[in-house]
């Protein structure tokens, strides 16, 4: 099938949403002219993942694919109802067929067809603009909280940008009427711009959720305490519970990502990481030798239960 959205994306029919948000992510990195300049055929695979994401990315333009009723760059299809449907219909089978006569000449349908999707005479032809595409980087705690940036046009034209907050790494913004001018007085097309998320040095986001480690020292880890943390929207104090291990996950309510659409937030988890200092600690050593011979805690005891050791 020519232009196959799933094709373009390298994926099955039964590639679920987010197969489908996963792989055009990948490719735009791999395939978009401004990341490759030195790759000539960047932008022809840009345009055709970016038209077949368009398609699959919404639930009801991809079942229309999947139907057949448009086709993979978003066209209506002809209907398919042509002289060869009606062949063990009965003999008046187009009587009552806007207007057509048992002796209609199947071109004369597929003619009306062309007639009833637009005017054909020059003077009266109209056509929409085509999309101007872009790509924006943008900062991780931008894309987190939302903010209002700035684009220029190819053309020159400096355009505002608002980013909403939880916008995602690989999303696609729509500025209505942005793109280039319609002809014969048709809808000028949109600005597309593809929103490139700068990694964090220290945040990660899953969904709606923020992840961070956030690293304790040993006395913190066994005596517990008040510490310091960072969050999207700032430091918090955070409370380190008593005999924590390396790796638990305390997690901070509403410190995460809006919802789409909504005023509430995802969770902040924080991964509790151990750390010890560097400089040695002589009393703290002596203390350690001493009370190693006494303790009979092993952590490693589960671990090594079926494995023959």
């Amino acid at each position: 099938m020519l232009h196959d959205p799933y094709a373009a994306l390298g994926l099955a029919k039964t590639a679920t949403a987010d197969d489908i948000k996963k792989a055009y992510r990948k490719l735009v990195r791999t395939s978009h002219p401004d990341l490759n300049p030195d790759d000539a055929d960047a932008e022809k695979r840009f345009k055709a993942i970016s038209a077949a994401y368009d398609i699959l990315k919404d639930t009801e333009t991809r079942a229309r694919f999947d139907a057949g009723e448009i086709d993979g760059l978003g066209a209506e299809q002809a209907p398919r109802q042509y002289y060869r449907d009606f062949a063990d219909a009965p003999q008046n089978a187009y009587q009552h067929r806007d207007g057509f006569g048992s002796d209609v000449d199947p071109a004369d349908i597929f003619a009306e067809i062309l007639r009833n999707r637009g005017r054909t005479s020059a003077g009266d032809f109209q056509s929409p603009g085509a999309h101007a595409r872009f790509t924006l980087e943008v900062p991780f705690l931008d894309a987190a909280k939302g903010t209002q940036t700035r684009i220029t046009l190819p053309t020159g034209q400096s355009l505002s940008v608002k980013i909403p907050p939880g916008t995602e790494d690989g999303q696609t913004l729509r500025l209505r009427g942005k793109g280039s001018v319609g002809f014969g007085g048709g809808p000028n097309g949109d600005a597309l711009i593809t929103i490139l998320v700068q990694p964090h040095p220290h945040f990660q986001r899953d969904g709606n959720d923020i992840l961070v480690t956030l690293p304790i020292t040993f006395d913190e880890a066994i005596l517990g305490g008040k510490v310091t943390a960072p969050t999207i929207d700032g430091p918090v104090e955070v409370k380190i519970p008593a005999n924590a291990s390396s790796g638990r996950v305390l997690r901070l309510r509403g410190r995460g990502v809006a919802r789409a659409g909504t005023k509430a937030k995802g969770d902040q988890k924080i991964t509790l990481k151990i750390v010890v200092s560097t400089d040695p600690d002589e009393a703290l050593r002596a203390f350690l030798l001493d009370w190693r011979t006494s303790q009979s805690f092993d952590p490693r005891a589960d671990l090594m239960k079926g494995t023959g050791a």
